[in-house]
Formats: C-alpha cells, structure tokens, sequence
C-alpha cells in the first residue's frame, strides 16, 4: 500500500486517524501499531512474521545487552552477535543473489538458488534496530522494557517503507510522551499534501519522460535525448523520494510525532560534499555515527581517513542495491568526495557560485546514470550517449521532449530550490487572519488535483502518456 494510492489515502488514513483520536492516551500506541502491521501486511502478508521476529529478538537482545552493561565483555558478545544476526537476515534476502551470481560469474560453478521477494522496508527497518542495540551498549538511551512500544517503534508505518531512518535517540521519549494538537496535526497535513504532490504531479510525470527515452535504442538517441533522460530521472528519484519523506514527516506530525527531515534541497548544493549533507540526510547521519566515527573518522591520519570514506561509500553503494553498478555508485562518490576535501576544494573555492553548481548537479547526473542502470554495462552505455550519442547532438525527439514539457520542467527545476516555498510562506505569514484561508485554498487545490492525476491514471493509463 503506497501513500499516494487511493485505497491508503481514503479508506486506511482515515480509519486510523479516527481509531487513534477517538481512543483514550494509554491505547493509542496499540492502535498505531496495530494499524502500522495491518499496513505492512496489507503489502507483505508473509514477511509481516519476519518483522514480528525480528522485533522479538531485537527486544530481548536489547534487554540482555542493558542487562550485562556492567560486565563490558558479556555486553560486547551479546551486541556482535546481534550484528551479526541483523546483518545476516539482511543479506540473505538482499544480496544472496548478487553474491551466488558474482561467484557463479568468476568461478567454473554454477550454484543454483531460488530468487526471493525483497521484504520491504528491511533496510530502513534493520537500521533502525541496529542504532537501538548500538545506543543501549553505549548507554546513549535506556533500554525500551515495553514490547508494544519498541514494536511501535521498529514498525510504525509513516517511515517504514521509504524513511527516514529514525533512531531510537530521537524517538524514544516520543514513544510515551507526545503531545497532540490541531495546529500540528493541520502543520502534518500540509506537509502531506506538498509531499503528495511531489510525487503524483512531478515524480510521476518526469518519469514518464525517463520510461520514454529508455526505450529507445542507442541509434535514436540523441545527446540532448540523453540528458534529457537523465535529467527527467534526476527530478524523478527527488521528487519521489523527499515526496515520500515530506509524507512521512506529516504523518507523524498527525500522530504528534517529530522526525527529522531528510532532505534540504540538495539540487542547489555547490559541491558533492554539500550535496551529501542535504541528500537522504537520515542515512548519511547512520552511516556516520555507526560506521564511519567508529572506524576513526578523520583523526586517524589520511592513510586511514581514505579507508573510512572508501568503506562507508562502498557500504552505502551496497546499502541501496545488491548489483555491482551500486558499488561503483557508492565508490564513485567516495572517490568524490575524498578529491574535493584532498585536491579541489581550493579550486571550487575561486570558482564562481553559478559554475560550483554546475560542477555539482552535473557529477550528480552521472553519478544518477550507475544508479537507474540495470546492469554495469547499461550504464556505461548510457554514458556515451550522454558523451557522444547514437544520432548526433540532437533530434526531432529531444526537441519534441524539451519543448512540450517546458511547464513540466520549469516547475521541476524551481521545485528543487527553496525560492518557491520562501516566497510562498511570506506570502501566507504576511495575509494575517486569512493565512488559514489562503493555506486551505491552496493546498485544498494540489490536493485535488493530486486525486484527479491518481484516479485518472486508474482508469486510464495512458492519458498523460504524451509520446
């Protein structure tokens, strides 16, 4: 069940915000977290007791850990091996395939397997219980004694499929006090909407362009069909994904809940190492205090500092798909990264702010291609159309596909920058009593048209396919 279906939109939210409001404090956390499984079950009737197990053994790992903190090497060898069991679950389901086809490929074997649904949300959902069980060993948060409360935790549906990942740290005295209102709650649904919107009214559309010019062959593909295509994809995977983020937040917000916010415009960054400090914020911020400060960070002299980034960045390339063009993805912006810190950042310092942004969105784009390719090889191909192109520099097809989606690019463009919004809320802050008003009105449209895009892409598919 995604957020931007019809079915979550008016038949579960509904449901469970009138469930939630109308029960006393004390029941609320077993109705969110009974509708949080209804909600993953509804997608995954099967790995709902994947889920269920491995709350039970986080919980009483956690327990066993706090149990043993005075007595470092009991602790020690409970928290390795609940790593290791976390980390095991994780990679059979995610990346058996990868390993048995990388060995079948090197190696004069064929081992057979059976290729398995990946569980959704196990990434975000792992993570999560690994920073609990890492914070209880450090004594950064005390051990979560009630079940339902960890479970709420581990399984609570506005960040479970898409993020952020939120640590234990900042959500556990939520857990047991938060306090509910119709300001945050009307605050939650604007940020619901803006995210909807994001994804219905521009993710969606701007991947229709993408889906377009990845059918076609290299002998029609222009250089400016390619970028277009890459760009189309560039707008889609932000949108789609702060859209989904933009949900989660408001969702919680409705349930008087705060997480924090997993992108902040990254498309306007001048430097990849900006970029990310603004991209998937939630998951740079794991890797960073899980992995990266653990293995010496920077204070262990620049032999090790290259190590650390190059790991983290191999991690991380892994972390968002079992396939070797995610780990060039990940090494790509380790090796990125460790250039700008040891070589460029003098040179980018000169550089006027216009070109630093172009330096930027531009290995952004490229790096994007690794991402969206099926397999190494397509990208790499992807990338010489790009660079070269299979009928020249440009075609009826690019043009077409520029021009007749001016509207849609324009406001893909302006949506990735903070202009819009500032203006917007000055506007509102500025209209005294009627803000209520104006904010109704508008977000009363998006909403609308939101629904209109979806029901229409119900019925008729191809309706705004314009190609």
């Amino acid at each position: 069940m995604l957020f931007s279906s019809i079915v979550f939109l008016f038949t579960f939210l509904p449901i469970i915000l009138i469930l939630y409001y109308l029960v006393p404090g004390k029941f609320k956390n077993p109705v969110l977290l009974a509708g949080s499984l209804v909600f993953y079950a509804w997608g995954e009737p099967f790995y709902i007791f994947l889920m269920i197990l491995s709350i039970l053994f986080n919980y009483i790992s956690g327990l066993d850990i706090a149990r043993h903190l005075n007595n470092r090497h009991e602790a020690r060898k409970s928290l390795i091996f609940n790593v290791a069991v976390n980390l095991c679950i994780l990679g059979f389901f995610k990346y058996e395939g990868f390993v048995l086809d990388s060995i079948n490929s090197v190696l004069p074997v064929d081992i057979p397997y059976r290729e398995l649904a990946l569980p959704i949300g196990i990434s975000f959902y792992t993570f999560q219980t690994l920073s609990y069980i890492i914070d209880v060993y450090r004594g950064n948060v005390r051990v979560q004694r009630n079940l339902l409360d960890f479970a709420l935790y581990v399984s609570m549906f506005p960040q479970l499929i898409a993020g952020p990942i939120v640590k234990y740290a900042d959500i556990q005295r939520q857990l047991r006090i938060r306090q509910e209102s119709w300001g945050k709650f009307g605050d939650g649904a604007l940020y619901f909407i803006r995210g909807l919107a994001k994804k219905v009214l521009i993710a969606n559309t701007t991947g229709m362009i993408f889906t377009k010019v990845t059918s076609l062959g290299a002998a029609d593909t222009s250089v400016l069909t390619a970028w277009l295509g890459c760009a189309a994809y560039t707008f889609q995977i932000y949108f789609d994904f702060s859209g989904y983020s933009d949900m989660a937040l408001g969702l919680g917000k409705m349930f008087g809940f705060q997480f924090l916010k997993n992108f902040d415009y990254p498309y306007i960054s001048k430097s990849i190492t900006e970029f990310w400090r603004r991209w998937h914020i939630s998951l740079s911020t794991w890797f960073k205090e899980y992995v990266y400060i653990p293995l010496g960070g920077n204070r262990a002299g620049t032999g090790k500092h290259v190590r650390n980034i190059l790991v983290v960045w191999l991690l991380t390339g892994l972390w968002h798909g079992a396939s070797w063009n995610f780990v060039v993805w990940g090494l790509y912006y380790g090796i990125l990264l460790l250039a700008e810190k040891y070589l460029l950042y003098r040179v980018l310092e000169r550089l006027p702010g216009f070109l630093r942004h172009v330096y930027s969105i531009v290995l952004v784009m490229i790096g994007w291609v690794f991402f969206f390719s099926p397999t190494l090889g397509s990208a790499v191909q992807y990338l010489k159309l790009m660079f070269g192109g299979g009928s020249g520099l440009a075609d009826k097809e690019g043009f077409y596909l520029l021009v007749t989606n001016l509207v849609l690019w324009a406001a893909a463009v302006i949506g990735s920058t903070p202009a819009v919004h500032d203006l917007y809320e000055r506007f509102v802050y500025g209209s005294g009593k009627n803000r209520i008003a104006v904010n109704c009105t508008v977000y009363g449209i998006l909403f609308l048209l939101c629904i209109a895009y979806l029901v229409t892409e119900t019925y008729n598919p191809f309706l705004y396919f314009r190609f």
